[in-house]
């Protein structure tokens, strides 16, 4: 008992000792580390690393002079094109042209749109500068609107007002170009929005100046009413000259298809319900308005809803209107708009709703007349509208013949997006009719060259060589490889009727010309062979590659016929592909059969 006790007395006594002499130790530490106290060092982070922005903007636009700042109000409507991952969306196209009828790409944005996380870190940098982004349905694109001050603070920049040959733009200070963190900027295939130095379009569909006389007494209800005037291509004669009547026969109307439209203009409901009395027509038509309100009302919209509800007439048609506040006033921004819709239709169409449609664009502008963000942009709308959503884009070649910048005998040059290899470009001729509606010749479209100092949409059917894209694999044929060639894309890829097409406008019949009322054609046979061929096997065709897979694939049928007549002010129509007319104008029957047989 002594001992345990007396073990624990020593046990406290030592407890005690040690616990003063820490107290005693901590004190004497204390007053030293104060007297030589020293900060402790902040943690560093290290600074963010910046990028500039190449916005593809050739060195004329920013080396013109520069004539004022834009406004700090001025609201900016800016579309980022993120990168996909080329070789799957390559892969999703595999198919050379064919697909099944029942085919679909679904969860899009997880084969080819931004993952989660990067998604969120460039969500971020923008929200921390109350920028607000929106990414569309595949995750490929994002879109935000702000003030033009807010993004000049954002991307440490300003914005200034030039002025080159008669037209005023704007772009940022060339002297401070928009910057992004590196860490988001290998994420960016191209920016459009922070300059409208891109021009807009130079061709669109054109009036005669007079209305159609000679016709015999008519009311709007009667059936067929238009072919009271004896010299026009009316649908049923056109029809019958290519051989669409061929396909109607079939019970082939356009039952269950769908033709896409993106138009600059709006359209009038009368003119359209004459038209469609007068044709037979039953085409079904929705819109979208990408703005707050329709755009005005005009001949494009009409030309394009019209030649296709009169040969395809039970077709349904969706026309995207572009926003009337991006075309219009100092921040417009005509491309940008363009390139809204071409996104709305990607979103639509992303798990292709409606096997075998088509997109018809009548609308273009020179290439070198564009930024090449503009030209990358809207390039890879179009190759996910081909590869992944299994469409076919037919787009009007031009009405400035050889020179899409309208500067005649001036270096010839091609309209886009007809020069994109993605786009079926559509040149246009003049087809003259026999008495029994047969096809009895047909040359190179030229409305008038009788002032060659402005094209005015008059020059003639446009085709050339593009000088931004490469020729693609596919566009191999008889012609194709000829003197011109440089290895870039040749425009055009087929032709059509493009001059003496009846429209009803303003409440009359008058005549349109222009390679706009030819995309549209095709666009509707496009349909009506797709129709059977998804009826009879189950399967559809899309995409450029077909023409060229059926003009080499030809057997004993004669899908096009080939224009050998004419000229487009540089390039002579010749035997085989040309720059005029591409492979030929439809032989819609022989082309069906081609795609029937097809292995």
């Amino acid at each position: 008992m002594y001992v345990r006790s007396r073990n624990r007395s020593i046990r406290k006594n030592l407890w005690v000792a040690l616990v003063n002499g820490l107290f005693a130790l901590v004190v004497l530490s204390g007053c030293d580390l104060l007297a030589n106290a020293t900060p402790a060092p902040t943690p560093t982070t290290a600074p963010m690393q910046f990028t500039t922005l190449n916005l593809g903007l050739p060195q004329k636009a920013l080396s013109a002079p520069i004539t004022g700042i834009v406004s700090d109000d001025q609201m900016l409507h800016v579309n980022v094109t993120l990168k996909v991952d080329q070789a799957t969306l390559n892969q999703l196209g595999e198919s050379n042209g064919q697909s099944s009828s029942t085919g679909s790409t679904p969860d899009l944005a997880k084969k080819l749109g931004i993952s989660d996380e990067n998604l969120k870190t460039i969500q971020e940098y923008f929200d921390s500068n109350n920028i607000k982004i929106t990414p569309n349905k595949t995750r490929t694109n994002l879109t935000f609107d702000a003030k033009a001050s807010s993004v000049a603070h954002l991307l440490q920049t300003r914005f200034v007002i030039h002025r080159l040959n008669g037209r005023t733009f704007f772009t940022p200070d060339p002297k401070q170009m928009p910057k992004v963190p590196a860490s988001i900027a290998g994420y960016i295939l191209a920016v459009t929005g922070l300059d409208n130095y891109s021009a807009p379009p130079t061709h669109k569909a054109a009036l005669a100046t007079q209305p159609l006389t000679g016709g015999l007494t008519h009311h709007q209800s009667d059936a067929g009413c238009v072919n009271f005037y004896p010299s026009v291509a009316a649908p049923d004669r056109l029809a019958h000259a290519y051989g669409y009547d061929r396909l109607w026969a079939s019970g082939w109307h356009g039952e269950n298809m769908t033709v896409n439209l993106i138009e600059m203009d709006g359209f009038s409901t009368s003119d359209l319900s004459n038209y469609f009395a007068c044709t037979g027509s039953h085409a079904k038509l929705d819109y979208v308005n990408l703005g707050s309100s329709a755009p005005p009302v005009g001949i494009e919209a009409l030309i394009d809803i019209e030649m296709l509800a009169g040969l395809a007439p039970n077709v349904h048609l969706i026309d995207y209107q572009m926003d009337p506040a991006l075309l219009n006033g100092s921040g417009s921004n005509w491309w940008t708009a363009f390139n809204n819709a071409l996104q709305q239709i990607v979103d639509d169409n992303q798990n292709i709703p409606h096997p075998g449609s088509t997109l018809s664009i009548s609308l273009g502008g020179a290439e070198d007349d564009l930024s090449q963000d503009t030209l990358l942009a809207v390039d890879q709308n179009l190759q996910i509208l081909t590869k992944a959503e299994h469409m076919t884009v037919f787009v009007a070649s031009g009405d400035c013949g050889a020179y899409a910048s309208g500067i005649y005998k001036g270096t010839p040059d091609t309209s886009f997006p007809a020069s994109d290899p993605w786009s079926a470009a559509v040149g246009g001729t003049r087809i003259t009719l026999s008495n029994n509606n047969t096809r009895a010749n047909e040359v190179v479209w030229q409305q008038d060259l009788s002032n060659l100092s402005q094209c005015q949409n008059k020059w003639g059917s446009g085709g050339g060589l593009s000088g931004f894209f490469a020729r693609p694999a596919f566009q191999q044929g008889p012609g194709v490889a000829n003197k011109y060639s440089t290895g870039k894309r040749q425009v055009p890829d087929i032709a059509a009727a493009a001059t003496n097409l009846p429209l009803y406008y303003q409440g009359q019949w008058i005549t349109a010309y222009g390679t706009s009322a030819a995309a549209p054609i095709w666009a509707a046979g496009l349909a009506l062979a797709n129709e059977g061929l998804m009826l009879k096997k189950h399967i559809y065709f899309y995409g450029p590659t077909i023409f060229y897979y059926a003009a080499n694939h030809p057997g004993n049928l004669q899908p096009f016929y080939n224009v050998t007549s004419g000229n487009n002010l540089y390039y002579d129509a010749a035997p085989g592909w040309n720059y005029t007319s591409g492979l030929g104008t439809p032989n819609l029957m022989d082309f069906f059969n081609v795609l029937y047989n097809a292995q």
